[in-house]
């Protein structure tokens, strides 16, 4: 069970992925006027925090208790406000048009699920807001540095431009990087970064 993979991953004292955001994700979202932003598969709330303490209105939710204990944690270090949920994308509702940008900082779906796990969260987007994408390219296989042993979990440019067609694509880029999240993401890794615009 997945759900059990990650209560077990970040039931460890150490932040798996670390306790500060993505470099991607802290890089872009200074450009954006604060407003609401969901942060789905947030796992130990670094990115929620972040964007909290830029002034954003944070929802987040993740699939386990553990990763949502130590977000909390984190929240109250920087004296910082989030809501976190645990629940997964199967059973997640929020109002249409509701958010004004959605971070997807390496949430991956089964190959099967994944397509319309981008299209429900789409919906939950104001017209006008951002998406902000940051996961492994199918080279990642190549890499130890982290992301799904399965190659059908992981993001071509073809796979990105159908789940978000219908969206302004402002950037789609697969580049190689030097990972330092934690204990988990060390290390080059193939990785595409997308920005796409409703």
């Amino acid at each position: 069970m997945m759900k059990d993979f990650w209560n077990q991953r970040y039931a460890e004292q150490e932040y798996a992925y670390g306790e500060t955001p993505n470099v991607f994700f802290q890089e872009q979202l200074p450009a954006c006027q604060p407003g609401k932003i969901l942060l789905p598969a947030e796992g130990e709330g670094r990115n929620a925090v972040f964007a909290a303490r830029m002034g954003w209105e944070v929802e987040a939710f993740d699939q386990s208790e553990s990763g949502q204990a130590k977000a909390l944690q984190l929240a109250d270090r920087y004296g910082v406000k989030i809501n976190y949920q645990v629940m997964s994308l199967e059973t997640v509702e929020f109002p249409e048009n509701h958010f004004d940008a959605i971070g997807l900082i390496y949430a991956h779906f089964s190959a099967e699920k994944r397509k319309n796990y981008h299209q429900k969260l789409i919906s939950f987007l104001k017209p006008g807001g951002y998406l902000f994408l940051e996961g492994f390219n199918p080279l990642q296989i190549n890499y130890q540095s982290g992301g799904p042993r399965d190659s059908a979990m992981l993001f071509s440019p073809e796979v990105l431009l159908e789940d978000f067609s219908g969206m302004n694509i402002e950037l789609l880029q697969e580049i190689e990087v030097v990972l330092q999240e934690g204990l988990y993401h060390v290390g080059p890794a193939a990785v595409i970064r997308l920005i796409a615009k409703k």
